[in-house]
């Protein structure tokens, strides 16, 4: 052990909690692959199962990663040769967050849509694997790596329970995945022919020296890698595709997908502080994060005035989410950065409880939902047939609950107190006034503001048209499972506001460590890491 960085050494069972994220889901997703489509209790099971193991891991990872950086080195390879997964505050935070989100969609589809084509379950833990591979791995080739089998997941989950609209937007999400994976190929291959590794450690260490040759051609390939992560994000002009994606997903994919755009943020995040903290190329694409940012919460808010669908408002508000980390990060305060990192907990969650309450709000007023099949399934159930038998109760206090669920996640995702998305930017504000004011905290607080007042007027729109406006259409049907769905994620946000002040202290710790990567690099490479 070395000042605050702890390596582990991998002699005991407990040490290997750091690989589970990534094995526990792979290994079930396979033994799911290999049963019969017919037997949907124990699939449901399985997944349940392995999704709470995955929580509680990354409860444990949370409380073992506050102060050291827990390194796991497969095959006992030492870095920068072999591969390592690196549990710290930042990955392990957003393993909780995954392991939350995903837990509660997962719930909400055993009501529904869970039934609605084969595979769901086994590409939907396929989907957390890649997930959690990518907050973990410490190299950019393993990244890419996850990034493919996450995005080859969410391929299908896109697609699941068929429909002429979502067969068109998930041919648009796959081509412009494509060209990101293309970026991403060619960014690491320029980085890596500059430095000769992957490691981002080992290139955190070697951007330290006195000198880098073609340092030029380095930053190259980090802008064009950057691109690929700006996709991902759903930056503007770079993320169009989100909201018709999302829109037109089925729920509780939707809301496992607004991590997907998190997982780009937190590259973004990761390696700006990493390499670009200090070093040869300190500052290297910060004035650019900040104008993404700002035009990507602009865009975000436009949309959401403009939509006529919960669905795309939320997926807009995932979009407005990314940009407030981007520019927060692009202002260089590390304080307001903390205030970003808690709003994007926040508002992810939201974003997903908003998807999965306008499944049940939309459901009775868009009938079709998704167009007509294109393609039959043989496990399909057939519950988009006007005859057949809709299982559930209509009880009279749904429409109350749903309300109630519909204000929490608008609140939420406007920043209106007292709800955790107001303590997130409230965090914000304090972070950049708490030095000398310059035009970028300006334009920062300038577009929180609006983007505030942008979100919850169209909100309280659509939730007046989906609850109130009198309709022949039948009252909604609330069942179990997605009561659970929908009160787990909103639970969650209230919590995160009851007990913001130990949640900001931790993501203040967070951000402290991130920017000292000196750290982060000594964890993974060793005692003369920083040599």
């Amino acid at each position: 052990m070395t000042g605050p960085v702890a390596i582990t050494q991998a002699s005991a069972w407990s040490d290997h909690l750091v690989v589970l994220p990534v094995v526990l889901p792979i290994a079930v997703a396979g033994a799911l692959f290999l049963m019969d489509e017919r037997r949907r209790e124990l699939k449901a099971a399985l997944s349940l199962v392995t999704m709470l193991a995955l929580l509680g891991i990354a409860l444990v990872l949370v409380g073992r990663a506050s102060g050291t950086a827990e390194v796991y080195r497969l095959g006992n390879w030492a870095a920068p040769y072999g591969i390592v997964l690196v549990a710290d505050r930042l990955s392990a935070m957003m393993l909780v967050l995954a392991a939350i989100l995903g837990l509660c969609a997962l719930v909400f589809s055993f009501a529904r849509w869970g039934r609605a084509g084969p595979r769901f379950h086994g590409l939907f833990l396929l989907l957390v694997m890649g997930v959690n591979g990518a907050f973990l791995t410490g190299d950019l080739f393993n990244l890419f790596v996850f990034f493919e089998v996450m995005l080859a997941a969410s391929y299908g989950l896109v697609l699941h329970g068929s429909g002429e609209i979502r067969i068109r937007a998930g041919l648009g999400y796959i081509a412009v995945n494509l060209v990101a994976s293309l970026f991403f190929l060619v960014g690491v291959s320029l980085i890596y022919g500059t430095t000769g590794t992957l490691n981002m450690a080992d290139l955190a260490r070697r951007l330290a020296a006195p000198s880098l040759s073609e340092l030029g051609l380095f930053e190259v390939g980090c802008a064009v890698l950057g691109l690929a992560f700006l996709i991902k994000c759903s930056a503007w002009p770079l993320g169009f595709w989100l909201p018709t994606t999302y829109a037109a997903a089925s729920a509780p994919a939707a809301a496992i997908l607004a991590i997907l755009s998190k997982v780009g943020v937190y590259v973004v995040v990761r390696l700006s502080l990493l390499l670009f903290g200090e070093g040869l190329s300190a500052g290297f694409g910060q004035t650019f994060l900040l104008a993404a940012g700002l035009a990507t919460i602009a865009f975000g808010t436009i949309g959401i005035l403009a939509a006529r669908e919960l669905t795309r408002a939320a997926g807009y508000a995932v979009m407005i989410s990314s940009g407030t980390v981007l520019a927060a990060l692009g202002t260089g305060s590390e304080r307001a950065l903390s205030g970003a990192l808690y709003y994007l907990v926040g508002s992810t969650l939201a974003a997903g409880a908003l998807f999965l309450l306008a499944e049940i709000l939309q459901r009775g007023r868009d009938p079709a939902e998704a167009g007509k099949p294109v393609f039959a399934d043989e496990y399909r159930d057939p519950f988009d047939d006007p005859e057949a038998t809709e299982v559930g109760r209509a009880i009279p206090s749904a429409v109350a609950i749903l309300g109630v669920g519909f204000l929490v996640a608008t609140l939420m995702l406007a920043g209106v107190p007292p709800l955790a998305g107001f303590v997130g930017k409230l965090a914000i504000f304090s972070g950049l006034t708490s030095g000398a004011m310059t035009a970028s905290a300006w334009a920062l607080i300038a577009a929180l503001t609006l983007s505030s007042f942008g979100t919850l007027m169209p909100l309280v729109r659509l939730g007046i048209f989906s609850l109130w406006v009198p309709s022949d259409d039948p009252a909604p049907v609330l069942r179990a499972p997605e009561l659970l769905g929908i009160a787990g994620l909103l639970l969650t946000c209230m919590a995160l506001a009851l007990w913001g002040g130990s949640v900001l202290a931790y993501v203040d710790a967070t951000v402290t460590w991130l920017a000292q990567p000196q750290d982060y690099v000594r964890a993974v490479l060793g005692e003369g890491g920083d040599r």
